[in-house]
């Protein structure tokens, strides 16, 4: 659909939430996503119907965001690719992430069309399309901030980053890096988007951010006198569409897609566009972190 709605956000308080909570919720937004006993429609089922349903998120710049009232960035380009491409209707939604992932295992939705970051528990009940951008994991710090100069001086310091995201279920990767420094892993805030943590590490709230390292240096294109990159905190990944485990005939689908759009050169034009460079070299298949091959 093009007319869409955003929920309103909750006050910073109510958004940061404790480091107790955190297992919990990676096991409900992350890990187990969902338990539901509903099929996801097959692309013959689809094709019948005459339409599929994607779900992009309402605000992840600059894969997808909303920009002067109308939706932006990377993803939604590649929807509007979609949509001439298909053969039959695109029906798309927008909202938060923490629903996105739930509602393709729930087959409320076909396909999170999204930049959804590949993991080894993500990979347990969806399939993923071909990369369509990397997404290693960097920490952004504040402009100026002489106490973290490398990864070991992130010890004991409150990280931010947003619920259910795929560097939160990574957190104990994080906290073993820091330990072999001879440090440890401080309070973990987590956010309802990451602009909101942004926010907070801009206004001193919290000490450095762990987000996709396209979406840190685009964020520091933005605002140069507020941040700066840090380092890598984890192995190479990478960004992809997921749909329902188990539907193969439309993951092959939407690959045969990303195929035409990498050889026409649509997909390095958005590149681009929306993330500064192109990623030419990404992996034809996907792959979990650390370029390991998927489960069957």
């Amino acid at each position: 659909m093009n007319d869409f709605t955003r929920s309103p956000r909750s006050s910073p308080s109510a958004r940061r939430l404790s480091g107790v909570l955190m297992a919990a919720l990676c096991m409900a937004a992350v890990c187990g996503i969902v338990a539901s006993t509903s099929n996801a429609a097959s692309l013959e089922e689809i094709k019948k119907r005459g339409y599929m349903v994607v779900a992009t998120e309402d605000n992840y710049p600059p894969f997808e965001f909303v920009q002067d009232g109308q939706p932006a960035g990377l993803d939604h380009d590649l929807y509007k690719l979609l949509k001439e491409w298909a053969g039959f209707q695109v029906r798309q939604e927008i909202l938060p992430w923490q629903g996105l992932l739930a509602g393709v295992v729930s087959g409320q939705f076909d396909v999170a069309l999204s930049a959804a970051t590949i993991s080894d528990q993500r990979a347990q009940q969806l399939y993923f399309s071909m990369p369509i951008a990397e997404a290693t994991h960097y920490y952004m710090k504040r402009k100026g901030d002489g106490r973290i100069q490398s990864i070991k001086d992130l010890s004991g310091l409150t990280a931010g980053t947003q619920q259910g995201s795929s560097i939160h279920q990574r957190m104990p990767e994080v906290d073993a890096l820091l330990q072999k420094t001879g440090g440890k892993l401080g309070k973990v805030s987590l956010y309802a988007s990451y602009p909101e943590a942004y926010q907070d590490l801009a206004n001193g709230r919290i000490d450095y951010v762990l987000n996709i390292v396209v979406a840190i240096s685009d964020v520091i294109r933005k605002r140069p006198n507020d941040f700066e990159l840090g380092q890598a905190v984890v192995p190479i990944g990478y960004h992809a569409w997921a749909v329902k485990r188990g539907n193969k005939d439309i993951r092959d689908f939407l690959n045969q897609f990303f195929t035409d759009q990498r050889k026409n050169g649509n997909l390095y034009r958005l590149q681009e566009k929306w993330l500064g460079r192109s990623f030419p070299d990404l992996p034809w298949e996907a792959k979990l972190p650390g370029n390991r091959p998927m489960p069957e």
